[in-house]
């Protein structure tokens, strides 16, 4: 008869053992599924990310009050010039009036009757009556004119001084957001000059990454007016981004639209939010070449589509304009003048 073994009793150390394993291999499945913790590297490309964003906003606000304080100065000139011929016609009126006044002073030094009874010739002294009668009804009707000449005169001189109000007040918003800009840009750039080379080239390849659901069609520019603003885009390819530059040696990104239209004989405004509404809306998903395509919920940045997904903008400080992909960064909207 053959002998059985008894199997022995688990122990509590083994108990204790294989609870301890199972508890090691769940921490670990709970380790796997948690991200790595952000880098200080990350943090700064995010913060750096924030400045330009922010300064680019600040840029755009800094062009909108330029534009109106240039606007302001165009208007204040035209008034100032048209104050100047009211102020002469004024002038000629008084003139006018005054020899007209001293004619009468002189003439009317007596009674009419008894200048009638004392004259030498009294018809002659009729008729130079019945003259100064005229001169009188229009010396009165003169009279009315100058004083509409000067309430004209007053009110334009009123306008003037508000317009000169509205514009240094715009100077003041211009200098405050020109104070922003600079602030931000130079943060940022002190931001990117800390981060080793390889993390300022990661910073830069993510900047211009862009979601392959967003690339646009190739095709052809809509117009005429379209293809030459491609045209003049092209042209500006490399030349550098400098806030609130205008071209055509330097742009920022609203300031490289608004020139490539201009060499197609399009005026556009000058702001990034202001040119979504130059034109008809299009879906991306339409898109030619020579659409504007608007940035960010706020509008704050603007790219030519050149077709094939990809666009022409002006980037921020330190980067030229260049080609980047349609989905660099949230498409706002996209405008076919």
């Amino acid at each position: 008869m053959g002998s059985h073994r008894r199997t022995a009793p688990s122990s509590g150390t083994d108990r204790s053992a294989t609870v301890a394993l199972g508890l090691l291999s769940a921490a670990a499945t709970a380790l796997a599924a948690v991200p790595a913790a952000a880098t200080p590297y990350d943090v700064t490309r995010a913060e750096v990310d924030r400045l330009y964003r922010e300064a680019e906003k600040a840029t755009e606000a800094y062009n909108e009050a330029d534009e109106r304080a240039d606007g302001l100065r165009r208007q204040i000139a035209t008034a100032q010039d048209g104050i100047a011929r009211q102020q002469a016609r004024v002038n000629t009126m008084r003139e006018s009036l005054g020899s007209l006044a001293g004619a009468q002073y002189r003439s009317g030094g007596l009674d009419p009757a008894l200048a009638l009874l004392l004259s030498d010739d009294p018809e002659d002294y009729l008729e130079k009556a019945s003259v100064l009668d005229r001169i009188t009804v229009h010396q009165a009707a003169e009279l009315r004119r100058l004083r509409s000449a000067l309430r004209s005169l007053a009110q334009d001189r009123a306008e003037a001084a508000g317009k000169l109000g509205a514009l240094e007040r715009s100077r003041k918003a211009v200098a405050a957001h020109k104070r922003t800009v600079e602030r931000k840009l130079t943060e940022a750039r002190r931001l990117l000059d800390s981060l080793p080379a390889g993390e300022r080239a990661a910073w830069d390849r993510a900047t211009r990454s862009a979601r392959a659901d967003l690339l646009g069609p190739s095709g052809t520019p809509a117009s005429p007016r379209a293809a030459a603003a491609v045209a003049a885009a092209r042209s500006a390819l490399g030349r550098p981004y400098v806030w609130g530059a205008e071209g055509p040696s330097a742009f920022d990104c609203s300031g490289l639209t608004q020139w490539s239209y201009a060499q197609a004989g399009v005026a556009l405004p000058r702001t990034s939010q202001a040119q979504r509404y130059a034109g008809r809306r299009v879906p991306l998903s339409e898109a030619r070449p020579g659409d504007l395509v608007v940035y960010r919920s706020d509008a704050s940045h603007v790219g030519m589509y050149m077709g094939n997904g990809q666009v022409i903008h002006a980037p921020h400080p330190g980067a030229p304009v260049r080609y980047d992909p349609v989905g660099m960064m949230p498409v706002s909207s996209v405008t076919r003048v």
